[in-house]
């Protein structure tokens, strides 16, 4: 049987709305819906004020969509309703004393299970490295570091893809300018978004840009490990994994169940910025994942009309951190009014200003990221063993 959206919906017409008001089609509550093999995705939204105690509906609806003949698997998702452009009351994304469900009940996205780290990191088919962007805290320009690294590996002769891993704040869509859904091949997986040279796969491209998403720690590592594996990446020499900021449920998914060739960690020069680093750094170290290096971003400012440099946040900050760390300094990205204004326009400054200063830092930051890939994979093939008969 043909799973339909018209199906999906008349299912959907059975469940009650908050307060037994009518039902959740009918009221408006449900997004568009997204099939792709035999897997339903849409949001509901609901009253950020009411956020938590939704949860109830949130199982209902996804229950009737499971128990729908042809369906393999369902993906609902709270979203909070705005008001006046912005949110009516903080939205928790996790409530704070509700124990974690059990791991069988949990909402996937694919019928399989991910490999745990017991049963060892499974590589993903064609991609020879991949490569994870963080920061310890938002707000220091990851997302942007991110896209223009994966356009500097691609403009030093490199295969490339980006993953963007922020599931509660996707950029890439906006930063690569690449609109609309993504295709499926023969209706199994995903085929990802293409712009300037690059595969990309991200959540925006299956949720509107200002849906804010209440998805619980299962449901991020799920649909994490879907967008990672069941997309037709092709043969990549590298895939950049945009990071959200900090150390929780992605960052743990990724580090343990994928085979990542390491860790570019992105600061700022001032010391607050550099103690949340820090965090990352160790996050990673913990878990054994190379650190490739740290790259200073918003390092200085050169005033355009004088010529005369200000150093904002500090200088040099990350640089002494990664002495310290003795971790590989990557370089210095200025504090440039041109990176702002290419990002915003989905024209990022390594294709949009390729002969600029700024493009080449990152060209620049690029080649000794790939460098340091190829010193940990020669590290690795070092130290395995090798047995002898004579």
């Amino acid at each position: 049987m043909s799973v339909t959206k018209e199906i999906v919906t008349e299912r959907l017409k059975t469940v009650n709305g908050p307060d037994f008001t009518g039902n959740i089609v009918d009221l408006g509550m449900v997004s568009e819906i997204f099939i792709a093999d035999s897997k339903v995705f849409f949001s509901i939204t609901v009253p950020a004020a009411r956020a938590q105690e939704m949860e109830p509906l949130r199982s209902a609806a996804e229950r009737v969509v499971k128990a729908i003949p042809g369906v393999a698997g369902a993906v609902v998702a709270l979203t909070a309703e705005k008001k006046g452009g912005g949110m009516e009351a903080p939205v928790p994304t996790r409530p704070a004393a509700r124990p974690a469900p059990p791991a069988a009940a949990a909402p996937r996205l694919a019928p399989h299970a991910p490999a745990s780290q017991s049963s060892g990191k499974r590589g993903v088919p064609g991609i020879e490295a991949i490569i994870a962007v963080a920061s310890g805290k938002g707000g220091v320009g990851k997302s942007t570091t991110a896209v223009n690294l994966a356009l500097g590996l691609a403009a030093n002769g490199l295969r490339v893809g980006v993953l963007d891993a922020d599931i509660y704040g996707p950029s890439m869509p906006k930063l690569l300018n690449i609109h609309g859904r993504p295709q499926t091949v023969d209706g199994k997986i995903l085929k990802p978004m293409e712009n300037y040279g690059l595969k990309v796969m991200s959540m925006g491209f299956l949720v509107d840009e200002e849906t804010p998403m209440i998805w619980r720690g299962p449901m991020v590592m799920s649909a994490l490990t879907q967008m990672l594996r069941e997309v037709e990446w092709g043969r990549l020499d590298v895939l950049v994994v945009d990071m959200p900021p900090g150390t929780g449920d992605a960052q743990l998914t990724m580090a343990q169940q994928v085979p990542l060739a390491g860790a570019v960690i992105v600061s700022t020069p001032q010391d607050l910025a550099l103690i949340d680093a820090r965090k990352g750094l160790n996050m990673f170290k913990k878990v054994d994942v190379p650190l490739l290096g740290i790259v200073e971003n918003m390092s200085y400012f050169i005033a355009p009309d004088t010529g005369k440099r200000y150093d904002i946040f500090g200088h040099g900050g990350a640089r002494r951190e990664a002495e310290r760390l003795g971790v590989t300094f990557l370089g210095e990205v200025p504090l440039e009014m041109g990176i702002r204004e290419s990002s915003d326009a989905g024209q990022p400054v390594v294709v949009s200003k390729p002969d600029s200063a700024e493009a080449k830092a990152y060209r620049d930051i690029a080649a000794k990221v790939w460098d340091r890939v190829n010193e940990e994979r020669g590290a690795a093939e070092a130290a395995v063993p090798s047995i002898v008969f004579e």
